[in-house]
Order: C-alpha cells, then sequence, then structure tokens
C-alpha cells in the first residue's frame, strides 16, 4: 500500500526531553469504527484529537508505533509563514488565493496554540517572533515588497534594513522581515498529549500494525493489515506523513533529505527574544531556541532520497551548518551535541495537499508537506473533521488534491 522510508536517523535533540508513554495494543481481531487513522505522528494525534472531541468512534494504527515516525526529527518552528513567499505564490496561484492561505496559515497557529491552552497540554509552549533574512532568492528589495504584500493581506510584518537588524538582534545581514504570533513546542510531548486526549474519549490505539490493501465502496471502507486482521470504518484518514500510499494521487510534491543539529544549553547566549530565525534562499538556513537555551539550527537540504547516502552525509553536513551558525552569532558554542538527517516533503507551490482523495470521497489524506508541517496538520485537522461532519471548510479548495 505504501513506500517504507527510513525517515531519520541520528539523535534528534527531542530526545533529551522525556514525553508521555502512548499505550497500544496488539490488533488481534477484526475491528470496527467510525473512523480509521494510517498513521501515529503529529499528524494522525491530531486528527484523532479533532475527530474524538467530535463524539466519533476512532481507530488509529501505525506501522512503527506512536511518535515514532518523522515527528521526533522536525525542529518544530511552529510559523504561519509558508515556505513561498506571498509576493512570490500570488505569481503562482494568483493573489485571492494565496493572501488566503497566508491568512488560514495564521489562524492555524492561533487555534492550535489556543486548543493545547484548552486542552491542559505541556509541550513547552512559548510565543516568538520571527526574522526572515535577506538571502539568495530575496534581497533588500524584494523583502520590502513581501513586506508590503503581507500588510496588504492585512498581516502585519515589519521590514527591518541592516542597522537596527543589527542594533535589535546582533545579526549583520542587509535586511529582515520581523513578524509575529508564532510558537515554538516540544513536538513529541504535543503529539504525546494530543493522542492521550484522544484515547481518554475512548479511541483505540494499535501497533504495530501495517495497513495492507484499501478497499471502499459507498458507505465503508475495509482496510486489511499485514497480520490478519480487518478493519472497518465509515472514513479512513492517511496521516502517513512522507510514505506515500498507492491510492494518493501523485501531486506536485518531492521527497528531500535534511539535517539538523542542536546545541548545549547556553540560555544566556540566545538573540533577543529566542525570535525564529530563517533565510530568504533555497535551501534556506533555520533556528530557534528550545525552552533550555539550546540552539536548534537545519539545512543544508538536498534532492535525493538515498537513505544510506542521506546518512553518510550527518558528519559533513553538521559540520557545514555549525559553521554557517557560528558565522550569523559569533558568540554562540556551535558545537552539536545532537545531530540527526532525515527525509522531508515539499511541494511546488509551499501548500499541503489536504482532503478528499479524487473518485474515494471516505479516504482523506493529509500531506502537511513543506517547512510548515505541524501548521498544516492543524489546518487538516480542521479541514477533514469538518468534511466528516457534513460541514463546509471555506478553503477546502485552496488545499485540495484536484485544486
Amino acid at each position: 500500500m505504501s513506500r517504507h522510508l527510513d525517515l531519520r536517523t541520528g539523535r534528534p535533540v527531542w530526545s533529551a526531553y522525556r514525553a508521555p508513554a502512548v499505550p497500544t495494543t496488539a490488533l488481534i481481531r477484526d475491528a470496527k469504527a467510525d473512523i480509521l487513522i494510517v498513521g501515529m505522528g503529529i499528524s494522525g494525534a491530531m486528527m484523532a484529537e479533532a475527530l474524538t472531541a467530535d463524539g466519533h468512534s476512532v481507530i488509529c494504527i501505525d506501522r512503527r508505533g506512536p511518535l515514532q515516525g518523522s515527528t521526533p526529527a522536525t525542529t518544530a518552528l511552529v510559523q504561519f509563514e509558508i515556505d513561498q513567499p506571498l509576493s512570490t505564490l500570488s505569481k503562482m496561484i494568483g493573489r485571492a488565493s494565496a493572501e488566503q492561505a497566508w491568512r488560514r496559515s495564521r489562524l492555524a497557529v492561533s487555534n492550535l496554540a489556543a486548543r493545547i491552552a484548552e486542552l491542559g497540554i505541556n509541550c513547552r509552549l512559548s510565543r516568538t517572533q520571527s526574522l526572515y533574512l535577506a538571502g539568495t532568492t530575496l534581497g533588500p528589495s524584494e523583502l520590502r515588497d513581501e513586506a508590503d504584500a503581507r500588510r496588504q493581506a492585512g498581516i502585519a510584518a515589519t521590514y527591518l534594513s541592516a542597522a537596527p537588524l543589527a542594533g535589535e538582534f546582533g545579526i549583520e545581514r542587509d535586511g529582515a522581515i520581523l513578524s509575529h504570533g508564532n510558537i515554538a513546542l516540544d513536538p513529541r510531548k504535543l503529539t504525546a498529549g494530543l493522542l492521550l486526549k484522544a484515547l481518554e474519549r475512548q479511541a483505540r490505539f494499535y501497533a504495530p500494525v501495517e495497513a495492507t490493501t484499501i478497499k471502499d465502496s459507498a458507505d465503508e471502507v475495509i482496510v486489511a493489515t499485514r497480520d490478519g486482521p480487518t478493519i472497518t470504518a465509515r472514513h479512513v484518514v492517511l496521516a502517513t506523513g512522507y510514505e506515500l500510499t498507492d491510492i494518493v494521487p501523485a501531486a506536485a510534491h518531492r521527497i528531500i533529505s535534511t539535517w539538523a543539529i542542536a546545541t548545549r544549553p547556553q540560555p544566556r547566549n540566545i538573540w533577543r527574544g529566542g525570535a525564529f530565525i530563517w533565510e530568504a534562499s533555497d535551501p534556506y538556513l533555520y533556528m530557534r531556541a528550545t525552552a533550555d537555551g539550546r540552539v536548534v539550527c537545519g539545512g543544508e537540504d538536498e534532492d535525493f532520497v538515498d537513505e544510506a547516502r542521506r546518512d553518510k552525509l550527518i558528519a559533513d553536513k553538521s559540520a557545514r551548518i555549525a559553521q554557517k551558525l557560528g558565522r550569523l552569532f559569533p558568540h554562540l558554542d556551535v558545537e552539536p551535541e545532537f545531530a540527526w538527517t532525515g527525509s522531508f516533503g515539499t511541494t511546488t507551490t509551499g501548500l499541503p495537499y489536504i482532503g478528499a482523495v479524487p473518485r474515494h470521497p471516505r479516504i482523506h489524506a493529509v500531506m502537511g508537506y513543506g517547512g510548515n508541517g505541524i501548521t498544516f496538520s492543524r489546518i487538516a485537522s480542521e479541514i477533514v473533521s469538518a468534511t466528516i461532519r457534513g460541514s463546509d471548510d471555506t478553503d477546502v479548495k485552496l488545499f485540495a488534491f484536484n485544486r
């Protein structure tokens, strides 16, 4: 049913922090539910929480287990700024659609923060600014235009020239856009917290369980598993991350390799406010601070999927990332205490693919690709849950497979 990927290698920084255990059981007989969710990472967890909150009976399965796929490898910069600048995206899909995509992304971050607070999930959430630095794809004049485009869309953005950027943040670049309203968090703690909330509402978690075939009809979907039992549901949600299922159409996406490091805790050396920082470059460098003052920095993306080749580059890529980080902040101790690599999905527009699979209205897919995976997972939980309960989400066509 799906392609198997070695999604990550190395030791992600989140392994330094304990996440709550999520209990699962073995699937030893056929089962039924309103909804089956395939995948128990961040996307599956958000879907499980949203759908159980709506009163549906939910089963979740994962061929590895909860939190074992790509989720621990994310650097968890939960931003509303989409990989594709608003000014660029407007040229690709039209100004109105581009502006709405950015506004929906901003709303999703706000909604996610509110939901985490409402549920009382301790994932070390903090609100943070972000700095989008001038780079190889957008220089100072283009950044000014980008800031103007955001403001015209109703999204606050402040352009900083070189002097205030250096004075306020200690960064030597030709310019940057300062934004507000993003959040930093621990992705494993969040995922576990959401799954445990779903479990409180009688969701059933089975792992390790691998789905092998999907057969849908007018009123139900039957999913066979590798060990024999079948699961029958009214709807199936595919939250399989970068491991695509054959039933999902080949969209305008590609899988690439990415690398990241994390330093020792050094809270006194963190730049003002611990703002997210990323570059208007391709590939771009990006960084954030953790709650205890580590610097998490990633980048050096390359357009290939060979896991063995990717893994062999960890030492070299980590050294390059550390060197770039040191050039930006000479006072930091950039020696990596953690280093890891993983597979990563991107789309041409930077937008995710979310919604019912064409010609399969009871099968819903979540492809939250790009640098906004957690943000897009929130959007998916809103759109898919609305579709299943028969409501209209105004942005469903914006992220649909047949857009």
